[in-house]
C-alpha cells in the first residue's frame, strides 16, 4: 500500500499569519495533528510513502527518511515522483506515475491541490483532498484508511 504524499497543505498548513518553524535539518516542522493523522494511516495499513511534493527533489530518499523520523513519523519512504523538469502540473505528474505503475492499485493520494479533482474517476476515487489551511486531519486519515482498505479488497 502506498500514500502519494504532498507536504505543503497536508503536513504543513498554509497559515500565512504564522512563521514557519524550521528544524535543524533545514526543513519545516510538520503540524502535530498532521503527524498524528499520517502515523495513524501508516499504523493501521502498513502503507509506505511516495513523495509527490514540490520539495521532493530537494533531498535524497535517505534524507527524507531522516526528516520524517525527526518529526515522529515511522515510515518507509519508497520513492518520489520524477523530478519535474518540464513544469508539469501535479495532476499530470500523478497521471504519469499511474501510467508507469499500472499494476499498483492500492494507493491513496493525500494532497491539497484542487486541480486533482480533474483526475479520471478511477484515480480520483483514491484522492483525499485536504484543506490547505488545516492540513491532514483525523477525518482525512479515516478517509485514507478506508480508501486503502477498499483497494486492498478490490484488488486482493
Amino acid at each position: 500500500m502506498l500514500i502519494l504524499l504532498d507536504i505543503d497543505g497536508v503536513m504543513l498548513s498554509a497559515s500565512s499569519w504564522k512563521p514557519v518553524e524550521r528544524l535543524d535539518d533545514g526543513f519545516s516542522s510538520f503540524s502535530p495533528r498532521a503527524v498524528s493523522s499520517l502515523q495513524r494511516i501508516i499504523s493501521e495499513t502498513g502503507a509506505s510513502i511516495v513523495l509527490t511534493t514540490s520539495h521532493k527533489s530537494t533531498y535524497s530518499l535517505p534524507q527524507w527518511r531522516k526528516i520524517f523520523k525527526k518529526r515522529g513519523i515511522d515510515v518507509s519512504i519508497v520513492g518520489k515522483l520524477e523530478d519535474n523538469t518540464t513544469f508539469l502540473t501535479r495532476k499530470e505528474e500523478i497521471l504519469n506515475w499511474q501510467l508507469k505503475n499500472k499494476s499498483i492499485n492500492d494507493y491513496v493520494i493525500l494532497d491539497d491541490d484542487k486541480s486533482l479533482n480533474g483526475l479520471p474517476s478511477n484515480i480520483k476515487e483514491k484522492l483525499v483532498l485536504t484543506s490547505p489551511m488545516l492540513g491532514l486531519t483525523n477525518d482525512d486519515a479515516l478517509s485514507a484508511i478506508e480508501t486503502l482498505r477498499k483497494s486492498e479488497l478490490v484488488y486482493a
